[in-house]
Formats: C-alpha cells, sequence, structure tokens
C-alpha cells in the first residue's frame, strides 16, 4: 500500500517495467526477470511505416494487475516517440484505443488494410 497526498493509502500495483524488445517484436512487462506480459508486434513495411500490434498476454498469476493497458500505454507513447502511428490488429489493443481515444490516434484505413495484407501474407509476424 502506498500513501496518497490526501494521506489515504492505495493498493495500486507499481508500474511494470517494460522493455521494447524490437528484434523479436515484443514489447515485454518484467516483474524482476520474469516476463508478466507482452504485445506481439510487427513494423509495417512501407512509407509511411507503422507498428502494428497483432496480440497482447498477460501470464495468468497476473491477470488483473492492469499490466496489459500498461503495456498498450506505452506501446502508443513508443510510436508518438518515433512519429509513426500504431495500426492494432490484437482485439485488446483495439478496445483500448477506443476506450483511450486522447492516447491513441486512429490510423488510416489504407494504413489499417495494409498491415491485414503484411500479416496476412506473413503470419509467421507473430
Amino acid at each position: 500500500m502506498s500513501e496518497t497526498p490526501s494521506g489515504a493509502t492505495s493498493s495500486a500495483a507499481p508500474a511494470p517495467d517494460i522493455r521494447d524488445n524490437r528484434p523479436q517484436g515484443l514489447l515485454e512487462a518484467y516483474d524482476g526477470t520474469a516476463v508478466t506480459g507482452r504485445i506481439a508486434y510487427f513494423v509495417l513495411d512501407g512509407d509511411p511505416a507503422a507498428l502494428v500490434p497483432v496480440h497482447t498476454v498477460v501470464e495468468p498469476a497476473h491477470e488483473g494487475k492492469g499490466i496489459a493497458g500498461a503495456l498498450v500505454r506505452r506501446f502508443y507513447a513508443i510510436a508518438a516517440d518515433e512519429g509513426v502511428p500504431v495500426v492494432p490488429l490484437c482485439p485488446y489493443a483495439v478496445k483500448w484505443a477506443q476506450r483511450h481515444p486522447d492516447e491513441a490516434p486512429v490510423p488510416p484505413k489504407e494504413l489499417v488494410a495494409e498491415a491485414v495484407r503484411q500479416l496476412t501474407a506473413r503470419p509467421d509476424r507473430w
């Protein structure tokens, strides 16, 4: 438990340690040395480039701790830092983006179609 500015206690979990493993196409959340959750993604080939999350997983022992949301939020922040859009194909990321439109700009339809095409052509990307 931590103390809030009002002096009350909060049971909010600390933010996970999130690391981008770009060569493997994984954004991973860690608790110490254990991976607690991950987003599998690929970088859209072409111009403009985009980051495409295709699958979000949280280990069962860590569900309900906000890890998936923290991963998607960080994913969008990484894309913003790189100046590229996110094309969410992962159902969780799609729902998260709908709930957080201020943090998750809607990608152009052409990019969504291209991301689907590239994933269909290379399903090994996730």
